[in-house]
């Protein structure tokens, strides 16, 4: 028997049937097929009835190596006949009937799709056309089509649209014959020319033919037929073309319609076609018009109310919602302008940038908002097919930024200054040269060396400020209070050339009282039985770091380092004894202190307590101002110097006489007055409630729906600068941020318990609002209060991943209980519709604000309580901080506070040097003094990120420290450290910016010596050592991260970077130190909250102007970081699932230090020139720790987040809409979502 000349896949029997007939069929294909018809007919039944009776004949046919596609399609293509025809189109429907897609695409490779076009424009020429041949077309297309990426184009060039069209204008009562056509069309209008074109032909009047009332006949063609229009729709001509028919009303009628009657929801899917279609017809301007005059807004509103208790129904819900949300109009932000409420002139405006375009606005111009919020897309004519680049965009997206640039990829060291310009820097410098040869190292008191220069000094608070300072619940130090200085013990060096006084000695540490300030009439009582006791330490009762702290830390060094414990023994003690805090007789704290309130400085009135006029009854003083040196009310004020011995209230207070903002601030906010104590007890991320964010967007819906129930009543208002707190008749809550780093512009009650909350654009800036620090007073005890912040910038934000605001409760902390908890529920973060101008947006139109919402309720009667973003940490906390340190220091240690310079906004910035003293004047041990490597590190840049502050606080303590780690540490470097490199916008309350409005880490390449002191001036320390040939070893640059989890650092590598690049490089440019690496995976071992996976090593374009960088490139440290804290939490190691807190933030500070001692060891580092790569050496004495290899980190690594956040026109609605039909709100599917400010990371 002869063999069919059709190949076989092996281990097919070649007397297969099915293969012989098909051997037969090919050929037959030519000339024969046409001669012999009815054998070609029976040829193609035989084979459809062996396809339908045997499941193996068409794994036979479709078998990878078999050729039995190729001669069904050829035959197609060659018949005439159209019985022939049908039988072979139903034999490719059986085929294609199974295989899951795999079969369509091999049908689609072989060429299939146009095959069927030529078929269906060959029939299409028959008249009358086969209805079944059409029928069978259309049936087998609608199959093909979604599974075809070339289907739309296909059509449109083959001619198909128009036959398909007609074929609908001439069968609309057929519906067996319009189902495929309908399928067909639906895939047809996915390509957003073909919309356009089908458009033009009428095919939307002809579709809203087609969409009938509420009826249970026909409901599988009605979703056809919504889903294809809702696809036609998408195009901007067609939406238009919708509206001038007036549809959007027949839209809304037969939605409403189907809503009442659809009463078991059997047909939701009908129902969703007719939101799909209303959602992309209001996509533009002219449908949201119509869609509000239509009263669309009451009709989803009542509907979607009416659908809330069936959860099922949710993609109606949501769907609705996001129409709702886009349709409602544009409100414009409740403030004169967008600019800060405060004006601070600068000495010189840039030529150019955001700033210049600040000062060069015209007078008169309304930056609020634009004439026309409405962000229109061109017409859909010129609308382009774009389905070919897909798959192109996100690959183009995520290595877009990349350093691409093998020059600016190898570090060059250029010191960018001579030297003769640098040698001014010498004198912070000292330790380089210092020969203690006048020094006596048998003084016991001699423990440290202090500029003359420090900014501690008491001319310091005397020169810069001469108002009263407010101080709600304590005084300045009464005169019998403050310290006489002490002689000074005959230490000094012999040369005269530089002093080292005692510790002791008051000078650097309490600024004297200021002289406007009427002392006298401040009035101080004590509990009887307890001793009067000043907070500033003294030679005799200075504070001490608790031995078991040194202890503790020792022993866990032999624990391979798994941790560093900041917690002193004491404390842990006493608030394990207290608990959770919930009751005041289990107080941590006992002592208090009492204090007569009001408290009168300088002859004025202070405040009624809480600062919005409300007060403490009793407690808390009277109602109003008495007279001066009048009985009042007695506050007792707890006294934390047992849980904070590094805080100490008076001390505080002299610190923020000597503070200067631009407002002028005269209060002191109570938290950073009494102090924070880290609660015991873990704070959890917050669980996400179902259908939170659509409750509280329903909320703002009825705004419109039920404009009568808005109160609408502003009454906090910083644009009122003379009375910005305004008064009523006690029904509303009272706010003030009128004190040290607060950020709160203008407070409007909505409802009775609900307020919007407007926060301050960065000083000579319009946007960067983030940060906020702001109090309230005057709430009812046990009622839920609703506080929206409208004007946040940021597309998305940890508030939606379980991170809460913080609170601070007065009444808490009078029980003993100081301290800042995670608090709110039902905490949201969504596009609001506030319009944002293009003026605020870059240039863009149509933006608009996000709203962060919370709602809380208050535990105490006339509280005063605090909301921040963070955990506050103000300048005055910083110069009050290092005073205490200072009293700290041991003979062992050798710390200089220096002043580097001086801030636009008159503040000083500190510089700190800290190692440890020689053993002893000798040569040898001089020269190792000075030959230490050393260690440079800086902080809070961006005033905004205040868990940067708390992490340099846990570094500064471990320095200062006696465990032994601490003295090796000292011993083996020198640091420098800037604690705060941007005074000035944390004093003010930015975010980001500085007071000339510009982000000082995007100054570090060129920085302005009179706009950018700080930058400028640590620049110059870092090209001075550059000079010296010291260039430190390690550079940090502690940072906040507010949109991912965990601790991390991001450092430079040419290989890294070029490995997640396009570019080619030799194997010489690859060459580098892997050493970079080794401090993160030190700390990846030994911090509980450091994650190595999100650590990256790639040099970004719109990084080069960052510390990190141009340390790296311009100064030639390698081990140039920024190391960057969670905001929110953690979601891996020990911390996993927990928020973070002060305590896990100072334990990072101590951590980083310790991963610095780890490095000295593994290498007995003595002279840092030729540090190795000590990766292997680190995993032979430690765990090992899985890292990811790759380091390229997109801003975000949240899962997908399932409520559309961005309600806007311009959003991906299509995306949105799959996820909201997915059950639950967020996905556990990791997802890096894109970012307006992917420059905003460092």
């Amino acid at each position: 028997m002869n063999k069919p000349k059709m190949a076989t896949e092996k281990g097919v029997p070649s007397n297969s049937r099915v293969l012989m007939l098909l051997g037969q069929l090919e050929r037959m294909n030519g000339e024969a097929m046409l001669k012999d018809v009815e054998t070609a007919r029976q040829v193609t039944a035989k084979i459809l009835h062996l396809i339908q009776t045997q499941e193996k004949s068409g794994k036979e046919v479709m078998s990878k190596g078999s050729t039995g596609m190729e001669v069904i399609l050829s035959s197609l293509e060659n018949s005439r006949d159209v019985q022939t025809t049908l039988n072979i189109l139903c034999i490719v429907s059986e085929l294609l009937t199974v295989g899951r897609g795999r079969r369509v695409g091999v049908f689609v490779s072989k060429g299939g799709t146009g095959v069927l076009f030529q078929l269906l424009i060959n029939a299409s020429k028959e008249f009358p056309p086969s209805e079944e041949l059409m029928l069978q077309l259309h049936s087998l297309l609608a199959k093909v089509g979604p599974k075809d990426r070339k289907f739309g184009v296909k059509a449109r060039l083959s001619g198909a649209l128009n036959v398909t069209i007609n074929l609908m204008k001439q069968n609309l009562l057929n519906n067996k014959l319009l189902l495929p056509c309908l399928q067909v069309l639906r895939v047809y209008s996915t390509n957003l020319v073909n919309a356009v074109s089908l458009g033009k032909n009428g095919v939307v009047e002809l579709m809203f033919k087609i969409v009938a009332p509420y009826s249970k006949k026909n409901t599988s063609l009605l979703k056809v037929a919504l889903d294809a229009l809702g696809a036609l729709l998408k195009s901007k001509t067609n939406a238009r073309r919708a509206v001038d028919g007036g549809f959007v009303t027949v839209l809304l009628t037969l939605y409403l319609d189907w809503h009442r009657n659809d009463t078991r929801h059997r047909h939701m899917l009908i129902r969703k076609g007719l939101l799909v279609c209303l959602r992309n017809i209001t996509n533009i301007k002219l449908g949201r018009k119509a869609f509000i005059e239509a009263d669309g807004m009451r009709i989803l509103y009542n509907t979607s109310t009416e659908c809330l208790p069936v959860r099922t129904l949710d993609p109606l819900i949501n769907t609705s919602s996001i129409i709702m949300r886009k349709c409602f109009p544009k409100n414009r932000l409740p403030v004169p302008t967008i600019k800060s409420a405060f004006h601070f002139q600068l000495p010189n405006v840039p030529a150019a940038g955001p700033v210049a375009q600040l000062y060069n606005q015209p007078p008169g111009v309304d930056d609020v908002v634009d004439e026309s919020d409405d962000n229109e897309e061109a017409d859909a004519d010129t609308e382009n097919d774009t389905e070919n680049d897909d798959d192109d965009k996100d690959l183009l997206v995520a290595n877009d930024d990349i350093e691409t640039d093998l020059n600016k990829l190898h570090p060059k060291r250029n010191p960018g200054r001579p030297l003769e310009e640098l040698k001014v820097y010498e004198r912070f410098f000292l330790e380089l040269s210092e020969d203690f040869q006048g020094y006596n190292f048998d003084c016991s008191k001699s423990a440290s060396t202090t500029s003359a220069s420090s900014p501690f000094s008491s001319s310091s608070a005397t020169t810069q400020s001469s108002r009263p300072i407010i101080v709600p619940t304590a005084q300045a130090l009464s005169p019998k209070h403050v310290p006489v200085p002490s002689s000074q013990k005959d230490c000094n060096s012999t040369k005269g050339k530089h002093t080292l006084p005692s510790p002791s000695a008051p000078t650097p540490t309490l600024p004297a009282p200021l002289t406007p300030l009427e002392l006298d009439t401040i009035h101080l009582t004590k509990d009887q039985d307890k001793k009067e006791k000043s907070h500033i330490p003294s030679p005799d009762t200075g504070t001490k770091l608790s031995p078991s702290q040194g202890q503790m830390i020792q022993q866990e060094l032999a624990n391979v380092l798994e941790r560093v414990s900041l917690e002193e023994a004491g404390v842990l003690k006493a608030e394990e004894e207290g608990g959770n805090g919930d009751k005041q007789e289990e107080s941590p704290v006992s002592a208090t202190r009492h204090i007569q309130s009001p408290l009168l400085l300088g002859g004025i009135a202070a405040r009624r307590v809480g600062g919005g006029g409300s007060n403490f009854g009793s407690d808390c003083g009277s109602e109003g101002a008495e007279d001066e040196g009048g009985e009042g009310a007695v506050l007792e004020v707890p006294d934390t110097a047992l849980l904070l011995p590094l805080h100490d209230p008076d001390l505080y207070v002299e610190m923020v006489k000597g503070t200067r903002s631009v407002p002028e601030y005269a209060e002191v906010a109570y938290p950073d007055y009494f102090g924070h104590v880290a609660p015991t007890f873990k704070e959890p991320l917050l669980e996400r409630v179902y259908g939170v964010q659509r409750s509280k967007i329903y909320q703002d819906i009825e705004r419109l729906i039920h404009p009568n129930d808005i109160l609408d009543k502003a009454v906090y208002d910083l644009d009122i600068p003379s009375c910005p707190v305004i008064e009523d008749n006690g029904e509303s809550l009272k706010f003030n941020s009128q004190f040290e780093s607060g950020n709160l512009r203008k407070a409007v009650q909505v409802r009775k318990y609900e307020y919007d909350l407007v926060l301050n654009s960065d000083v000579n800036s319009n946007h960067y609002h983030q940060w906020f620090y702001f109090e309230v007073s005057g709430m009812r005890v046990g009622t839920v209060y609703r506080f929206n912040i409208i004007n946040c910038e940021k597309s998305n934000s940890q508030f939606n991943y379980g991170m809460q605001v913080l609170m601070y409760s007065v009444q808490e902390a009078i029980s003993g209980r100081p301290r800042w908890v995670r608090t709110g529920a039902d905490i949201c973060y969504y596009k609001n519709h506030f319009a944002r101008s293009s003026i605020a947006a870059g240039g863009q139109k149509g933006k608009s604000y996000y709203t962060m919402t919370f709602s809380t309720t208050f535990s105490h009667k006339d509280d005063v309580c605090y909301f921040a973003y963070h955990y506050p940490y103000t300048y005055s906390t910083l110069k009050m901080h290092l005073a205490k340190l200072e009293a700290l220091r041991t003979p062992q240690i050798y710390l200089r506070q220096d002043n580097l310079c001086e801030t636009l906004g008159g503040n000083d910035c500190p510089l700190l040097t800290i190692t440890a003293m020689p053993e002893s004047n000798s040569n040898d041990h001089i020269c190792q003094f000075r030959n230490r490597p050393l260690i440079f590190l800086s902080a809070r840049v961006h005033p905004g990120e205040t868990n940067a502050s708390w992490v340099m606080k846990g570094t500064l303590e471990f320095l200062m420290g006696t465990s032994p780690l601490a003295v090796s540490l000292r011993e083996g470097f020198i640091f420098k450290i800037v604690p705060m490199l941007n005074p000035d916008g944390v004093v003010n309350g930015n975010h980001r910016c500085s007071l000339s409005g510009e982000d000082l880490n995007r100054q570090w390449q060129n920085p302005n010596p009179e706009l950018h002191p700080t930058i400028y001036h640590t620049k110059s320390l870092l090209q001075y050592l550059v000079h010296m040939q010291r260039t430190p070893l390690v550079f940090c640059d502690y940072h906040g991260h507010s949109r991912k989890k965990n601790v991390f650092m991001y450092g430079c590598s040419v290989k890294e970077t070029v490995w997640q690049s396009n570019i080619t490089a030799t194997s010489s440019d690859l060459q580098e130190d892997l050493g970079y690496r080794t401090l993160p995976k030190i700390l990846s071992q030994i911090a509980p909250a450091f994650s190595m996976g999100s650590c990256s090593f790639v040099v970004e374009r719109s990084k080069e102007s960052t510390a990190r960088v141009v340390v790296w490139r311009e100064i030639g440290v390698q081990r140039s970081y920024t190391m960057e804290s969670t905001l929110c939490g953690c979601d891996q190691g020990k911390y996993k699932g927990l928020q973070i807190g002060t305590r896990e933030l100072e334990e990072m500070g101590a951590q980083f230090c310790v991963s610095l001692l780890r490095l000295k060891r593994l290498t007995g580092l003595r002279n840092h020139q030729h540090l190795l790569d000590l990766e292997n050496d680190i995993m032979t004495h430690t765990k090992v720790v899985s890292s990811s290899t790759t380091t390229y980190v997109l801003e975000e690594d949240e899962p997908d987040f399932l409520e559309a956040i961005d309600y806007s026109a311009e959003s991906n609605d299509e995306d949105a809409e799959a996820e909201i039909e997915q059950v639950g709100e967020i996905l556990e599917i990791p997802d890096q979502l894109s970012d307006s400010e992917t420059n905003h990371r460092e």
